[in-house]
C-alpha cells in the first residue's frame, strides 16, 4: 500500500477485490471515487431492430438553456456506437425497488438483445429511444455531442422530454446499491 493513504486494511481489500495494486495513484483514485455516493440510472438506445442498455451512475444534468443532460459511457461499447449511429438516447434513473434492474444492465454484454425489454417493460417517448417503465424519472434525448473522455464517451443529449414521480432513488456507494431510507431534511433540518 503507498505511503499515506488512509483506510489500510480496507485499500488493500479493495485492490483485491479487483486486482488491482500496480500504480498507487490509480488505486486511490478508485478508492476515493468509491467513496461519492450516486443515483442510478440505465442508458438506452435503439439502432435498427437492435435494442441497448447499460447501467451507469455518471448522470449530469448540465443546462437548463438549452437543456441538456450528460452521461459518461465505454467508448468502445456497442451502446455508443448506437447512440452515435442514432443520435438518440434515453436514461431512465432507477427507483430504490429496481436493483434487481441495475445489476442486470450492469454485467458484461448484459445490454443487447432484440427481446431486451421482454422482462423490464418499456414505453417510448417523443425520440422513439426506450425507456423503463415504473422508473424514478427520465430524460429523452437527442445527441448533441460527443466529448472524449479517456476511455469514455461523454453523450450530451439534448432532452426532448422528462417526466418524475414520487419515490425514492436507488444509489450506489462503496461498490454496492442501497435505496434511500429516510426522508430528506428540510432546509431548516426537521424532516419532512
Amino acid at each position: 500500500m503507498a505511503a499515506g493513504l488512509p483506510g489500510g486494511a480496507a485499500v488493500s481489500a479493495a485492490r483485491t477485490r479487483v486486482g488491482l495494486g500496480g500504480d498507487p495513484i490509480a488505486d486511490a483514485f478508485r478508492d476515493a471515487a468509491r467513496r461519492w455516493t450516486t443515483g442510478v440510472a440505465v442508458i438506452t438506445a435503439r439502432h435498427g431492430e437492435e435494442v441497448f442498455a447499460k447501467t451507469v451512475s455518471s448522470l449530469c444534468t448540465l443546462s437548463l438553456d438549452p437543456l441538456l443532460v450528460s452521461v459518461a459511457v465505454n467508448a468502445r461499447s456497442p451502446l455508443a456506437a448506437a447512440v452515435r449511429a442514432d443520435g438518440r438516447y434515453a436514461v431512465s434513473v432507477l427507483a430504490g425497488h429496481q436493483e434487481p434492474l441495475a445489476r442486470h444492465f450492469a454485467a458484461p454484454g448484459a445490454g443487447r438483445a432484440l427481446g431486451l425489454f421482454t422482462t423490464a417493460p418499456m414505453h417510448v417517448r417523443a425520440t422513439g429511444a426506450p425507456v423503463l417503465e415504473d422508473c424514478l424519472a427520465w430524460f429523452d434525448c437527442r445527441l448533441h455531442t460527443v466529448l472524449p473522455g479517456g476511455d469514455h464517451a461523454v453523450l450530451v443529449g439534448r432532452v426532448a422530454a422528462a417526466d418524475a414521480r414520487p419515490g425514492e432513488p436507488l444509489v450506489y456507494h462503496q461498490g454496492g446499491y442501497r435505496s434511500l431510507a429516510h426522508p430528506p431534511a428540510s432546509p431548516t433540518g426537521a424532516r419532512t
